[in-house]
């Protein structure tokens, strides 16, 4: 397993750490006769990272394990995504709503095309993000979704777990803020703030490198996300359950079914008319 050798993670940042010439050696020079080790042998003392880059591309690199974003780019071309949503209301109303996502990647956030197709219990519609704009589907025609709507599934996008593995293509900025330690648990804490100052607090786990929790503020109201059951989809790294905290009130827990990269999506999902 790879979590298993933390000599992997050690070497992985010392890595990302020092300038690729570092490792350059002259081909002519005998190299030193000794047997290959199965597992990489821990360098003598910890190996922290020291840079806000250096925390978010050994995060990447665990998440499409051993390629990165390489492999993330390749496993990830589409998607497809079936699930359940319970969204509790102000009065604390709950509903039950079957799910669909779709998605097809592109060079960046910005030019994603996603489409979520949501069956509540009066009206299934889908809200629907192109050409850097949201819109709704009901009955095959299209409509301007609420205003609140709209926010709820344009935060999904720029405030999820892409906005931290992506957020060279998104042509984010990257901080390291002071580490902390939360229920016994260290984190690495990278704020992430994409071209349109959007700014998101990522909490990423000082062992295994995953994102544990994300924090953002909306309208006044303090977000918090938590991520569970990460398991591996196509070997790349999934949260196959999130809770939504608005203000410390629960407002959404999102369970996946199923999810499946790489399977043809039709263009025409994705258009307004």
């Amino acid at each position: 397993m790879i979590l298993r050798s933390r000599s992997i993670i050690a070497l992985f940042i010392l890595a990302v750490g020092l300038s690729a010439t570092a490792f350059s050696q002259d081909p002519t020079s005998k190299k030193p006769d000794v047997k290959p080790s199965p597992t990489p042998a821990a360098p003598k003392g910890p190996i922290k990272p020291e840079t806000a880059e250096q925390v978010v591309e050994a995060a990447i690199f665990f998440y499409g394990f051993p390629g990165g974003r390489a492999t993330l780019n390749q496993i990830r071309k589409t998607t497809q995504e079936k699930g359940k949503t319970s969204l509790t209301s102000a009065d604390g109303k709950v509903e039950q709503v079957p799910y669909q996502r779709f998605v097809i990647r592109a060079e960046n956030l910005d030019k994603e095309k996603i489409r979520l197709d949501q069956e509540f219990p009066t009206a299934r519609y889908s809200l629907v993000f192109a050409d850097e704009k949201i819109f709704g589907i009901y009955n095959n025609s299209v409509f301007a979704p609420r205003e609140d709507a709209s926010k709820t599934f344009e935060n999904q996008i720029v405030h999820g777990i892409e906005a931290l593995l992506r957020y060279k293509e998104n042509g984010s900025k990257l901080e390291l803020a002071p580490k902390e330690k939360l229920m016994g648990v260290d984190f690495f804490v990278v704020d992430v703030t994409d071209k349109q100052e959007r700014k998101t607090r990522f909490y990423v786990s000082a062992k295994s490198y995953r994102v544990m929790m994300l924090t953002y503020e909306e309208g006044g109201v303090k977000y918090r996300r938590r991520f569970y059951d990460y398991n591996y989809a196509q070997g790349t790294l999934v949260p196959f359950r999130s809770v939504l905290w608005a203000n410390d009130k629960v407002v959404e827990e999102t369970e996946v079914g199923t999810i499946t990269f790489g399977q043809k999506v039709d263009e025409d999902m994705f258009r307004a008319g």
